[in-house]
């Protein structure tokens, strides 16, 4: 008797804190989470004080191997979906040029390789923006190269980008419904 694989989503926090306390709600709010959190992203962990508000239900995988050994879960098939969010520029542009060199940018690729649908929430969508900081809101103004680097993220095969949080969130509960359909 074959065993029956146990699909769950994949997300990767980055060094973004750009809506972070509203992704670590967001992801607590899924079942079956698997949670890869960059080196950067530990440290917005702290920096938010969120490092403690992650669910105990969540698997945690973090930046510590130099070949990112987690990811090839993603050839084991139990992944249905990647997000990345929120995502830093650095991360985006890495993404963009094909370099995986630490466990989000490694995640992305092999999520991609496998065909494995991505939902990304970059930082940078717009050429002003007011984002919440552990001190407070401040206005951020990306750079055009920032800006580039999303509108050729939006050409990726099986890549869906959120302009905003409402988009992700949207396309989350989208991605929940056709998940519900597919695995009843």
């Amino acid at each position: 008797m074959e065993k029956k694989k146990i699909h769950r989503w994949a997300w990767v926090l980055t060094g973004s804190g750009h809506f972070f306390n509203e992704s670590i709600e967001l992801i607590n709010s899924l079942d079956k989470v698997d949670l890869f959190v960059s080196k950067a992203a530990e440290e917005v962990l702290v920096m938010y004080k969120k490092k403690g508000l992650i669910s105990d239900k969540i698997k945690i995988f973090k930046d510590n191997t130099a070949s990112a050994v987690p990811v090839g879960q993603f050839y084991r098939g139990i992944y249905h979906t990647l997000v990345m969010a929120p995502t830093s520029s650095n991360t985006v542009a890495k993404c963009v040029l094909g370099i995986s060199d630490n466990l989000a940018t490694n995640v992305f690729a092999q999520s991609g390789k496998c065909r494995v649908e991505c939902i990304f929430f970059p930082c940078d969508t717009a050429k002003e923006l007011k984002t919440l900081s552990p001190k407070g809101y401040v206005n951020v103004y990306p750079r055009n190269i920032d800006l580039e680097n999303v509108e050729r993220l939006k050409k990726f095969e099986r890549t869906f980008v959120a302009m905003n949080f409402e988009d992700l969130i949207k396309k989350i509960r989208i991605r929940e419904k056709c998940l519900k359909k597919s695995y009843s």
